[in-house]
């Protein structure tokens, strides 16, 4: 225990009215568990965009480096092109601090019900383990004879040895933690020709080296399926940044709403900051409004509290959310209710 110090970037759109409430639950977390903070507020956002010309300043990564963790609202508004809204903060922030774990948990909370019939919590308790730095996501590429009938892109994906290896160790690890011990592999090596066989060929060297973990692999088709199918057969499952991009929103669309769908960006060796941030991005169209979900802000500062160690505080929020949802307290609009996101939050809150 002691104190942590926090950049806080509430970002755009719903992100700047669910970060209160995730600050809250943090705040009392750590007055039942006896830890500090010292949150220091950045207001980089889109704003910026529009007058500066960039999102993040140009020693934006210096200055958040001293910091423990960085605390993520949302990022992105109309009006600015998604590439640049993304490639303008979150995308550096995970590259130069090699954050290069991304972990999502998609679990049917108890008292939401799943768009899937007859699905219980018992069913959907699954952690998808995303690589964040490299794989299709790469810089590598550009455009030729551009305004032109022969204008064409190039974008190369990268697959390394050291960054499949050290995503799917995590994975394992991971699983060696949770009762059902099983790793899936999200693949598509039956369409592209190089990268996909690579991935299971370290897939297959990894899970050697783990003889008490099952393992298996779908292609990424055929996965997404499954997702909605069957998903109770998925514990840890692990894919390279495009496909775990996508199935860690898909999950928790199946466990009931990608508003209660937080993430970790973690820096495993401790060399730099990790982020934690909820999935569900800026959420223009209901900005404003008072209705965002605050469940994945402030399930993400439980992710954030349990890097640290702080497992008990960690977990004490996760039980105060599910609390909540399982005895009918406050919820938004998007997992049934009609509360703000304000009573939302502080019901939460006033339950750790």
């Amino acid at each position: 225990m002691g104190t942590y110090r926090i950049a806080v970037i509430p970002g755009d759109g719903i992100g700047k009215e669910v970060m209160p409430e995730g600050l809250r639950a943090l705040e009392a977390a750590g007055s039942k568990f006896g830890i500090g903070y010292e949150f220091t507020e950045f207001g980089w956002n889109c704003d910026d965009y529009d007058k500066t010309g960039c999102i993040m300043p140009e020693d934006g990564i210096d200055q958040l480096r001293p910091f423990d963790a960085v605390y993520l609202g949302a990022v992105g508004m109309p009006g600015v092109p998604d590439h640049v809204s993304l490639w303008g903060m979150l995308i550096p922030i995970r590259r130069e601090f090699l954050q290069y774990v991304n972990l999502r948990p998609a679990r049917l909370l108890p008292g939401i019900e799943s768009p899937l019939a007859g699905r219980g919590p018992e069913d959907i308790d699954m952690m998808i383990v995303r690589e964040n730095v490299e794989g299709e996501y790469s810089q590598i590429g550009g455009r030729l004879y551009e305004g032109t009938d022969e204008e064409m892109a190039v974008q190369q994906a990268v697959f390394t040895r050291k960054g499949c290896d050290r995503i799917m160790r995590f994975a394992f690890d991971l699983a060696r933690t949770r009762p059902a011990k099983k790793v899936t592999s999200a693949t598509k090596s039956n369409g592209i020709i190089h990268s996909m066989p690579y991935w299971d060929e370290r897939f297959a060297a990894m899970a050697a080296e783990y003889q008490d973990i099952e393992t298996n692999q779908y292609h990424i088709d055929i996965l997404t399926a499954r997702f909605v199918t069957d998903p109770d057969w998925f514990d840890v499952v692990v894919g390279s940044n495009l496909f775990g991009d996508i199935l860690s929103d898909l999950g928790p669309a199946v466990a009931g709403s990608i508003g209660i769908a937080a993430s970790a960006n973690i820096n495993p060796e401790g060399t730099a900051p990790s982020m934690f941030e909820p999935v569900h991005g800026s959420a223009p169209d209901i900005f404003g409004q008072d209705i965002a979900n605050p469940i994945a802000q402030i399930w993400s500062g439980a992710l954030m509290l349990d890097q640290f160690g702080e497992h008990d505080a960690a977990g004490a929020i996760v039980s105060a959310i599910e609390n909540v949802l399982a005895d009918g307290g406050p919820r938004t609009r998007d997992i049934g209710g009609s509360a703000s996101t304000e009573e939302a939050g502080k019901a939460i809150a006033t339950t750790i």
